[in-house]
């Protein structure tokens, strides 16, 4: 029994990393589901949600106006979310015809600012960015290019992380491969969520968006597919951002993040279940079976030493492999050269460290429901 909760915890850790990926490209083979692309030049407002940015705001509106994009077409609302320091001066000076600025006082997060100001956009498109990274000349017209297929609901851009060595070379492999999750997904037909530094959606598909959110860029893509639209990649619209700075800036990011999935699975437990929603099963292989992930490795772990210590020869060398390999993650999580110089090394790091995140969001998202007030780090996956 012991031996089989063992091959079960394996099983359920492949699936997840490894059998997911290989079911979509094999769903890809048998039924694509090709991406009709338009030149088009919809109106577009772009959603600038910042707290305390006066250092980069100006820098990203430049970014935003360099855009590949008729001017009368495309405006821009800044969105002052309880700032403390120069952020709504800045914001006031760079307000002009085809710049608003709008103010909230009190501090109360990105999905609250979203769902006040949402109704007073009149776009066909919005497009959603964050403060921080800078923007292709050419993503907004690839972006509203895919717009143009009618099953497409909303568009995800891409997000490259330049300078990655080390540690944080390790977490650019992870980010490769799941972007190509993205594009196997949205190539057999709809993504579970958006980059949320750079994706469009259809104004008039976007729904209420409830307040306290984490991931407003994974609940707002869902309720669109929800409606029956397709969420898709588009490799032409980029966005780019630097590595976080050191592995803790990291995990601190994935930890917010793996934070807002169990909110999500909390607040609205459909998204679990495949006959209530219709990207139910996609999540479970892309999201929530990486939050099953670290409990699964952990009862791998205690199996095997139990086999082992009963005098099983097979097991003690997979107990001994695994022991091997969480000591070369760890070493490479804290020798900069090991993880410039050994690749097992830092993909190893990165691996424990997604996965010790996960383990530690669960305490945090118990210990906070509602950590959705913005913390800043570089390279983020899903915005702020």
């Amino acid at each position: 029994m012991i031996a089989l909760a063992f091959w079960l915890a394996v099983a359920g850790v492949a699936l997840g990393y490894a059998g997911y990926p290989a079911y979509l490209a094999l769903c890809r083979l048998i039924r694509p589901r090709p991406l009709v692309t338009r030149p088009q030049e919809p109106s577009v407002e772009v959603l600038l949600v910042v707290h305390n940015a006066a250092d980069a705001l100006a820098a990203k509106v430049a970014n935003l106006r360099q855009l590949d994009y008729p001017s009368w077409q495309l405006g821009i609302c800044i969105v002052c979310d309880g700032c403390t320091d120069a952020t709504v001066a800045v914001a006031g000076r760079l307000a002009a015809d085809d710049v608003r600025v709008v103010v909230f006082s009190e501090r109360r997060g990105k999905s609250a600012c979203i769902g006040d100001v949402l109704p007073t956009l009149v776009a066909e498109v919005v497009l959603f960015v964050d403060v921080r990274q800078t923007l292709d000349a050419g993503a907004l017209q690839a972006l509203t290019a895919a717009l143009a297929d009618p099953s497409v609901g909303a568009a995800s851009g891409e997000l490259v992380v330049l300078d990655g060595a080390g540690f944080a070379a390790g977490i650019n492999a992870y980010w490769r491969y799941e972007k190509a999750i993205r594009r196997l997904e949205s190539a057999t037909g709809s993504m579970v969520g958006a980059t949320g530094a750079i994706y469009a959606a259809r104004r008039r598909l976007i729904g209420p968006v409830p307040s306290g959110l984490i991931l407003d860029d994974m609940w707002i893509p869902l309720s669109i597919a929800e409606a029956g639209y397709r969420i898709v990649a588009v490799e032409g619209a980029v966005a780019f951002d630097r590595a976080s700075p050191d592995p803790q800036s990291e995990e601190r990011r994935k930890r917010r993040t793996l934070s807002g999935n169990y909110q999500l699975l909390h607040r609205f437990p459909k998204l679990a279940l495949p006959g209530l929603h219709p990207m139910a099963a996609r999540l479970w292989g892309h999201k929530w079976s990486r939050l099953l992930a670290p409990w699964l490795l952990i009862a791998a772990f205690a199996c095997s030493a139990t086999l082992a210590a009963g005098g099983s020869r097979p097991y003690l060398w997979l107990f001994l492999l695994q022991v091997a390999a969480y000591a070369l993650a760890v070493l490479g999580r804290h020798s900069r050269w090991l993880a410039r110089r050994v690749p097992p090394a830092r993909l190893a790091a990165a691996f424990l460290s997604l996965n010790a995140s996960a383990l530690l969001a669960l305490g945090d998202y118990l210990r906070n429901p509602s950590p959705h007030l913005w913390r800043t780090t570089r390279y983020q996956e899903s915005g702020r």
